[in-house]
């Protein structure tokens, strides 16, 4: 046993000489593995216990555990120590200085036009219009047809409309979500939907063949232009300005009878002069009648506007093309 307690006290001495050269709490983990786990020297020593007398073996067994102990107690101690400084210096080499300038971080922001959607859909949801969508490949019967065109309606030429085949184009208006609306829903009824509209146009500073609409209509008993008048007004009030005014005039649209163009008026904008903003009307008596709904109980109003429109009007964007461009320089000009 002599033998025995020299070995394990020469473990404990070289086990402080390698501590005490340790820089790093990995060191430290290297010193236990060699000593301590379950392949390191005093395990081993245990492995040798089988060979020793059963009167020797448990003052052996006190020894290998007492020389573990001491050892764990050893690395402890230093294990800690090295721990400290380590944190110390992470931390001094993360640690901010808050008298420097704050570092200015990009955020998203929406596009103008995704601005102009929210604003409109929030402004219509609190006036108690459902949003609702319609394909951007319509069939002809909606875009046309059911919408009161005759045959022989310029709208349908070619050189206005983008066909795919007999049956399908992409829609040349939003007022194609009425057809679908009346063939699943019955009055009363008050809808607007927003989408891409295409038309065969060609590029310049106020044309394009895509853009965006906004389309709304409203179904019930006893409904007139006064309600749409007043509707309207609100509505652009909502959305462009407490200063604006709003005027009817005289037009006509195959879906509605009668039909106005309304114009809108604000000292913000030309010094006041009317300015056409879209086209509306009460829904035509033939298109009621056609998805069943009697027009001597029921009577409506739609109404519809380029989107584009209103972030050009209140920004005094003066060219379309620039909503399509993604032109950083114009979009940064605009944050939500």
């Amino acid at each position: 046993m002599h033998s025995t307690t020299e070995r394990f006290s020469q473990y404990i001495h070289d086990v402080k000489c390698a501590v005490d050269k340790a820089e790093t709490t990995c060191d430290i983990k290297k010193i236990e593995d060699l000593y301590l786990n379950k392949n390191g020297l005093l395990i081993n020593e245990m492995k040798n216990i089988s060979k020793l007398s059963p009167e020797d073996r448990p003052a052996f067994g006190a020894e290998v555990n007492k020389t573990k102990a001491i050892i764990s107690d050893i690395l402890s101690v230093k294990r800690d120590s090295l721990a400290r400084i380590e944190l110390d210096k992470k931390l001094e080499s993360e640690r901010v200085d808050i008298t420097l300038p704050g570092i200015k971080t990009d955020s998203g922001n929406y596009h103008i036009l995704e601005q102009t959607f929210r604003q409109v859909k929030r402004t219509l949801n609190n006036m108690g219009f459902e949003y609702a969508e319609s394909p951007e490949l319509e069939e002809f019967k909606y875009n046309f047809s059911m919408l009161n065109y005759p045959p022989n309606h310029p709208a349908m030429d070619e050189q206005d409309t983008f066909y795919i085949d007999n049956n399908y184009l992409l829609r040349t208006q939003c007022t194609s979500i009425q057809g679908r609306i009346f063939e699943e829903r019955k009055p009363p009824l008050k809808i607007f939907t927003l989408g891409k509209t295409f038309r065969n146009e060609a590029v310049d500073r106020t044309h394009s063949h895509t853009f965006h609409q906004i389309d709304a209509f409203l179904i019930d008993k006893d409904i007139s232009l006064a309600n749409l008048k007043y509707t309207l007004s609100t509505f652009v009030k909502n959305v462009i300005g407490d200063d604006v005014k709003v005027r009817f005039r005289p037009d006509f649209f195959p879906f509605v009878e009668p039909g106005v163009d309304y114009a809108i008026s604000s000292p913000r904008f030309f010094n006041g002069k009317w300015l056409e903003l879209g086209g509306a009307g009460l829904i035509h008596p033939n298109i009621l009648r056609s998805f069943g709904i009697n027009p001597d109980v029921y009577s409506g109003f739609a109404f519809g506007l380029g989107l584009e429109r209103i972030p050009m009007l209140i920004h005094g964007i003066d060219d379309l093309r620039q909503f399509l461009e993604n032109d950083m320089r114009f979009l940064e000009q605009f944050p939500s």
